[in-house]
C-alpha cells in the first residue's frame, strides 16, 4: 500500500492489469489442460464402437464427454452419411470454434503487457513533472529531498515492468500451449474423417478426379 501510495494515481491501474493478468493465466490454464482438450484415451471406445457400425452408442459417449475433441468425433457421426468434403468443412467448422475458446483472454494479456510499461512511464513522467515544478519553485534546496522524489516517480516505471514482463511470459505460454492442442485437433479430425469416410485423403481425390 505504501508503494501504491507513492507511485501516484497511474499505480491504480497498473495494479489492477495485474490482478487481470494474474485471474486470466489461472484460468486458462485450468481450462487448456490436455485432459479436456485432447481426452484420447476416453475416445478410443469410440472408434472401436464405429468399425463395430454401432454409432448411436459412439455418439452416447461423445455427448458424455464435454471437451473439443470429443465434439469433432460428434460432428463427424452426425454427418457420416454425406460427402467427405461436407464432413471435412463441418469438422473445421467445430475446431475453429474451438481454437477461438482455446485463445479467448490470451490476447488480454498481449495487451496487459504491452500497456503496463506505457502507464509506468507515463506515471513517471508525471513524476519528474511535480519535481522540477518543485525546482523550479524553490530552487535545489536539499538534494536529498530532490532524490527521494525522483525514487518516487520511478516506481510506477518499475511496477509497470514488473506487470508487462510476467504476462508477456504468461501469454507466449498459453500461446504455445494452445497451438499445440489446435495442432493436435487438427490432427484428430484428419485421422477421424478417414474412419468416417473409410477412405484416405489421397483416395478421396482421386476419386474427384475420375
Amino acid at each position: 500500500m505504501d508503494l501504491l501510495a507513492k507511485g501516484g494515481v497511474f499505480m491504480i491501474p497498473i495494479m489492477l492489469f495485474s490482478i487481470m493478468a494474474v485471474a486470466v493465466f489461472l484460468e486458462r490454464i485450468w481450462r487448456l489442460r490436455k485432459k479436456k482438450i485432447l481426452p484420447y484415451e476416453k475416445l478410443r471406445d469410440v472408434e472401436d464402437l464405429v468399425h463395430r457400425q454401432q454409432f448411436a452408442e459412439a455418439r452416447a459417449i461423445c455427448r458424455q464427454n464435454p471437451s473439443p475433441l470429443a465434439e469433432i468425433g460428434l460432428v463427424g457421426l452426425q454427418y457420416r452419411t454425406a460427402s467427405r468434403r461436407v464432413i471435412q468443412e463441418k469438422m473445421e467448422g467445430k475446431g475453429k470454434a474451438a481454437a477461438i475458446e482455446m485463445r479467448r483472454g490470451i490476447g488480454l494479456l498481449q495487451t496487459i503487457a504491452s500497456v503496463s510499461p506505457l502507464l509506468g512511464l507515463l506515471g513517471t513522467v508525471e513524476g519528474m513533472i511535480k519535481v522540477f515544478n518543485a525546482i523550479s519553485a524553490g530552487g535545489v534546496g536539499n538534494p536529498g529531498s530532490l532524490a527521494t522524489g525522483i525514487s518516487e516517480a520511478l516506481i510506477t516505471t518499475a511496477a509497470g515492468l514488473g506487470v508487462a514482463i510476467p504476462a508477456f511470459l504468461g501469454q507466449r505460454y498459453l500461446s504455445n500451449r494452445a497451438g499445440r492442442f489446435i495442432y493436435g485437433l487438427e490432427e484428430y479430425a484428419g485421422h477421424w474423417l478417414d474412419l468416417m469416410t473409410g477412405d484416405t485423403p489421397e483416395e478421396s481425390e482421386e476419386e474427384e478426379e475420375a
